[in-house]
């Protein structure tokens, strides 16, 4: 709360989701600056090249839950706390530069906590960029080291966000900008979260590599991301097959999200060898947003729908499971139970905007297997429950409320509930009961 809009003396640009891309060199003109501004930009030159900039974040949850997945685990009494604490340093010299972010996440009440939930102190990013070149029209940079990465719709790398540890990978990549155009070429070890301080080492268990290019005012179709990503595991396990991993995912995506109307489109098609089994998976998904601006609260009408592969037959040698590599936590909606893999999903919501400060969104999931001989997953690719038992396809719907205030530009606050009502392949499957969520969030940035 000690931060208030009045600390600007001129608009404030916004914290982005990935922090590294925060820029704040604007400030290199101003002669007078407030004490806030004095820390966002510390000039090491005159010419505007060569500064520091600091910033962080602290997040705190509270969360309560009833009916653990679906009654099979306990719940903490009285619920749990999770805090997550990030301060970055972001020096530029030239055409390099040195980004650095400590993170420390931490669980309390919380029994037998993954390092997802609690990693005391790592060292969460470090890297260096190095412009090759730069100019009015083209800028190609390279940037080796731990980093984290996030595109288009997170379906498949994010930061995962929404858990208490994100994610951060280990690598090279290359950045190419121009106008109406950005092309990314990597190769990374996706980050093993371990339980303590500073022990989250390079990853050899697991590789990913790809390129991924958006063009931006295509005539029509607004803006286009073509992609393609590779993965190799060490080990995965599905509710089919155990053993390495080699898995090619090639995706497009279409999108448009500014004006009343606001769409998403995505396809995804993946081959490779798990296990020595093919593999042969797909998704596709749609989101459709409409805000009726001349309407009190001007409400977004929004519908997400989803058809996502799962095994067909475990007596085939073909593997036909999903798989999502690395995305958001709270893949569908705001709680992470399912993951997306062999999923069929239709999500209506409306989202209000009460004031300025505060929106209330209502959001409604519909759960059905897409294939029986498959099982469900957790966001992780962790196997929920196994397809061989039951013949039931239908999981659950879930309702989900959240009430969302900004404070200002520094402080939110976020109160969300929801309630999974088990269908019949959870009671078939599992214990089934219904699962009832409860959290309250505070988030300031800086």
């Amino acid at each position: 709360m000690v931060f208030s809009t009045s600390v600007w003396a001129q608009e404030h640009p916004g914290f982005k989701p990935l922090r590294y891309n925060d820029d704040f060199s604007y400030l290199h003109t101003d002669t007078v600056k407030n004490w806030y501004e004095s820390i966002k930009y510390i000039p090491l030159d005159k010419t505007g090249k060569y500064y520091i900039s600091l910033g962080g974040e602290a997040r705190g949850q509270y969360i309560n839950t009833t009916n653990n997945k679906w009654g099979d685990e306990p719940d903490p009494k009285g619920g749990y706390f999770l805090s997550r604490y990030l301060f970055h340093t972001d020096i530029h010299l030239g055409s390099f530069r040195l980004f650095s972010q400590f993170q420390s996440s931490l669980s309390y009440s919380l029994p037998d906590p993954s390092p997802v939930d609690d990693n005391s102190a790592e060292i969460h990013q470090l890297f260096i960029d190095y412009n090759i070149l730069k100019n009015e029209y083209t800028r190609l940079t390279a940037r080796i080291g731990r980093q984290e990465m996030q595109y288009g719709s997170q379906r498949l790398i994010g930061v995962r966000e929404k858990p208490n540890n994100r994610l951060a990978m280990d690598g090279f990549k290359l950045i190419a900008n121009r106008k109406n155009f950005q092309t990314d070429a990597f190769y990374m070890q996706p980050i093993a979260n371990v339980p303590g301080a500073f022990n989250d080492d390079i990853n050899d268990n697991a590789k990913l590599w790809g390129s991924y290019t958006v063009l931006n005012n295509v005539t029509f179709l607004k803006n286009i991301d073509l992609y393609y990503f590779g993965l190799w595991k060490r080990q995965t396990k599905l509710d089919d097959a155990i053993g390495k991993e080699v898995r090619h995912s090639f995706g497009t995506r279409i999108w448009k999200n500014n004006g009343s109307f606001k769409y998403d489109f995505e396809a995804i098609y993946q081959f490779g060898k798990l296990a020595g089994k093919d593999i042969t998976a797909w998704t596709v998904s749609s989101n459709i947003t409409y805000t009726l601006e001349n309407i009190k609260f001007k409400p977004t009408l929004g519908l997400k729908t989803e058809m996502i592969s799962g095994d067909n037959n475990k007596n085939d040698k073909k593997i036909e499971t999903f798989n999502p590599l690395y995305p958001r936590g709270a893949y569908f909606g705001l709680v992470a139970l399912i993951g997306p893999a062999n999923l069929c999903d239709i999500h209506p919501s409306i989202d209000f905007e009460l004031t300025d400060e505060l929106n209330f969104i209502v959001d409604y999931d519909i759960f059905w297997r897409l294939s029986n001989s498959d099982g469900i997953y957790a966001p992780n690719m962790q196997l929920l429950y196994s397809g061989g038992n039951t013949n039931r396809s239908f999981i659950g719907t879930q309702l989900a409320a959240d009430f969302e205030y900004k404070f200002n530009t520094f402080v939110s606050f976020a109160l969300e509930g929801a309630w999974f009502d088990s269908g019949a392949y959870l009671k078939e499957a599992g214990t089934g009961k219904d699962y009832l969520y409860a959290a309250l969030t505070t988030t300031i940035r800086f």
